[in-house]
């Protein structure tokens, strides 16, 4: 088998086999068989050390997006959910972006409160008892001031 260098040199750096064919355009299987001929030890799962705690994963994959306070996740997405991987788990970035910022497990079903697409700021969730609140504060302001909120 004619070995490619570029391949060759991403492989003996750790680059994962995903990103070198995402890199130079090749598949997978050319990258893995290259891996093969080179008679490098089998690759490691998982793209590096484990995180120590949930909170560390979920900080890893987030980056602040502008000045109004959003976070962008940009760690894995299952069926549409940001998902933090931690210790075999997948827990949505959302129920650990909350209890980050509120100090709390969300009660209930957690919803965002913002439209900015990705986003997983925990100021940016609402659960079931802040829902509530909100309700009850609406309800209050309409019955000073009349009217909607």
């Amino acid at each position: 088998m004619k070995i490619r260098t570029d391949i060759a040199e991403l492989l003996r750096q750790g680059v994962s086999h995903l990103d070198i064919a995402r890199q130079l355009h090749v598949s997978r299987s050319t990258v893995a068989a290259t891996h093969r001929a080179l008679r490098l030890p089998p690759p490691i799962r998982g793209g590096g050390a484990p995180h120590p705690s949930v909170e560390d994963a979920f900080r890893a994959h987030t980056e602040p997006a502008d000045a109004d306070g959003h976070v962008l996740w940009t760690g894995c997405v299952d069926n549409g959910i940001a998902r933090v991987c931690h210790d075999g788990q997948r827990i949505p970035a959302l129920r650990v972006a909350f209890r980050l910022h509120h100090g709390r497990d969300p009660e209930g079903r957690l919803t965002r409160t913002c439209d900015q697409a990705g986003c997983v700021a925990g100021a940016h969730c609402a659960d079931q008892r802040i829902r509530a609140a909100n309700r009850r504060a609406d309800k209050a302001y309409a019955a000073i001031f009349g009217g909607g909120a």
